[in-house]
């Protein structure tokens, strides 16, 4: 049984970081199961650092996309959104060509939080990088007019 109260669209999902950070470095969405969400990252010159390792902000990047990807699509779009409180990661191992792979599920859907694990690996399956997301459920406000 799926968690998502949104329409499930990669086209329409990957669209709506047209002109940001996410596109700037490369992600994409490639899956949203039933209870996951995951998306891919290039290693290469616009992740890596100079000793050419993939970045750790590169990595707490990715996850904070994909875990915001998903706390936003388990809440109905037009009430409530949720918003980054905390993110910590944890860099088990070096990538430095390739794509990663992240892999983002709850651990608690709550009314005014929600935590999220996010799984980084390389694309022999090694873990790159494990990492919690903190989402704070607020109200849905307007943009202001810049």
């Amino acid at each position: 049984m799926t968690i998502w109260k949104q329409s499930i669209d990669l086209d329409r999902i990957n669209a709506w970081n047209s002109n940001t950070l996410v596109e700037y470095l490369g992600m994409r969405v490639t899956e949203v199961g039933e209870d996951f969400v995951r998306g891919t990252m290039p290693v290469d010159s616009r992740t890596i650092q100079p000793f050419g390792l993939l970045h750790g902000g590169a990595s707490v990047a990715l996850a904070e996309s994909l875990g915001s990807l998903g706390a936003n699509l388990v809440l109905e779009a037009g009430k409530e959104m949720a918003v980054g409180l905390d993110i910590n990661a944890n860099h088990v191992r070096a990538a430095t060509s390739g794509l990663v792979v992240g892999t983002a599920r709850p651990l608690h859907l709550g009314r005014s939080t929600q935590v999220w694990e996010i799984r980084i690996e390389d694309e022999e399956q090694n873990l790159i990088c494990m990492s919690r997301l903190t989402m704070a459920v607020v109200p849905r406000r307007t943009p202001k007019a810049v």
